[in-house]
């Protein structure tokens, strides 16, 4: 299956579930919960604090092993010139945010870390529900982000 058919298909609207690609084309999905939306919406709303760039929720990336979609991304005014709202994007944006579901393993969550740093990203955070964030560079995990936001003092609300 290619993101372009997921994207038509009339019967994946209204899923309550994030659905992804693997690198096979088949579905995978995962189910959100009120808190893990509220989360994003906090995310997103820091990010858009950021000069020079935008936030978008639920960002498709075209990866080696299939679409996954960020529940969070922020992108540089460049990065929105170059690709616009091209979907799934080429490449990933400079920030990727995983907000972990129940459902999401540790493994998964560095999987697809590491699958955002080598599509492009320049940092990927992982939010856990409790409201721990955790940050990752193209050298590892990070103390603080780069970009000089610490989300974490918002996300016990």
């Amino acid at each position: 299956m290619q993101w372009a058919e997921v994207l038509s298909d009339k019967s994946l609207r209204d899923l309550p579930y994030k659905i992804e690609l693997d690198k096979w084309g088949n579905l995978v999905m995962s189910p959100a919960s009120n808190r893990h939306g509220r989360l994003q919406s906090v995310l997103a709303a820091l990010l858009e604090k950021l000069p020079q760039g935008r936030t978008l929720i639920e960002c498709s990336v075209a990866t080696p092993e299939g679409v996954k979609v960020a529940d969070v991304a922020w992108f540089s005014d460049a990065f929105f010139d170059r690709f616009g709202y091209e979907t799934p994007y080429p490449r990933a944006p400079e920030i990727c945010v995983e907000v972990r579901s129940p459902s999401n393993s540790e493994e998964e969550l560095h999987f697809k870390t590491r699958l955002y740093l080598g599509a492009g990203a320049r940092e990927v955070w992982i939010v856990l529900e409790t409201g721990e964030a955790r940050f990752f560079g193209a050298e590892g995990e990070r103390a603080q982000s780069e970009y000089g936001l610490d989300p974490r003092p918002l996300l016990n609300h």
